[in-house]
């Protein structure tokens, strides 16, 4: 049995098609279809069934997808395990914020190209969390708070924010002094969500209101230079327009919760070393810039 066949064979299930595991393998279609008729024909069994809208698990293909899963997951590591120190290889596929991911993080990831000749790296950039496995990242830097789920996160560093606005805004509307004042202005969000906010050691959450809205931190930075409301912003994106007076912090009194970044991974009993490396330099990159943490 092809190791090739079993690894393709797990790309088709959680893509859910052909066409989607062809994509991700970077091999023609017809060469998915070959190899998975070979891994079909070997077993004896139907693994897929071929619908018009991609191709479904049948229960014995359910059953078989975990074993080549686990199989492939410890050939990668017995792989990791034998090849000089150092040196990685495969593919990586990471899942990065739009917000942070140019400016920050994508550094991080061109020096770990760099670094590993035979690595191949890629990245998706997008302000919207990505199903991890069926889209068939291995892993993806998130930040913020991190929602209960069933992925497995490694924390590579703190995110400092600030509650901000433009000298504008605050000469034609005030400068809010508590949470509840802070209700009564024009809030810079994302959809609908909440902010938390210190008072001493405890944590409050304000349900603020606002007319503009946007599903990326660079956007709601211009807005809120622009003088459209207050804007709860890391200090990675705001730090050069806090630096020009272009931006002022408001609410210093009820300081904006420490957030964190993490490197997150689906379910599994070790990571692989491509994931391990990914995080100690993320965690170099922490501590050797300060415009990400408080300023």
């Amino acid at each position: 049995m092809d190791i090739d066949e079993l690894k393709t064979f797990v790309e088709v299930a959680d893509a859910g098609g052909i066409s989607s595991a062809a994509l991700r393998l970077g091999v023609a279609k017809s060469i998915v279809s070959r190899r998975l008729a070979r891994l079909e024909a070997d077993l004896g069994v139907q693994l897929l069934a071929r619908t018009t809208r991609g191709a479904a698990l049948t229960e014995a293909g359910m059953t078989f997808r975990d074993y080549a899963a686990r199989i492939c997951a410890e050939l990668d590591i017995a792989r990791e395990t034998v090849l000089p120190a150092g040196d990685l290889r495969g593919r990586l596929r990471v899942a990065a914020p739009l917000s942070f991911g140019p400016t920050h993080f994508a550094a991080v990831l061109a020096e770990m190209a760099r670094r590993h000749p035979q690595l191949h790296l890629q990245t998706c950039y997008s302000d919207h969390f990505v199903d991890l496995v069926t889209q068939g990242f291995d892993c993806a830097i998130r930040v913020g708070y991190l929602p209960d789920s069933n992925l497995v996160a490694a924390r590579v560093g703190e995110i400092h924010a600030k509650l901000v606005a433009s000298p504008a805004y605050i000469a034609a509307h005030g400068a809010p002094e508590t949470p509840a004042e802070l209700l009564a202005h024009e809030a810079l969000m994302q959809g609908t969500e909440s902010w938390q906010l210190m008072d001493g050691d405890e944590v409050i959450t304000v349900r603020p209101q606002g007319r503009f809205k946007a599903d990326n931190g660079s956007a709601l930075v211009a807005a809120a230079v622009a003088g459209l409301g207050i804007g709860y912003l890391p200090d990675g994106l705001t730090h050069s327009h806090r630096a020009s007076g272009a931006l002022v912090p408001v609410m210093t009194r009820h300081p904006v919760r420490t957030a964190g970044a993490y490197v997150v991974r689906p379910p599994g009993p070790h990571p692989s070393r491509k994931i391990r490396v990914l995080i100690e330099l993320l965690r170099e990159y922490f501590d050797q810039t300060p415009n990400l943490v408080a300023a």
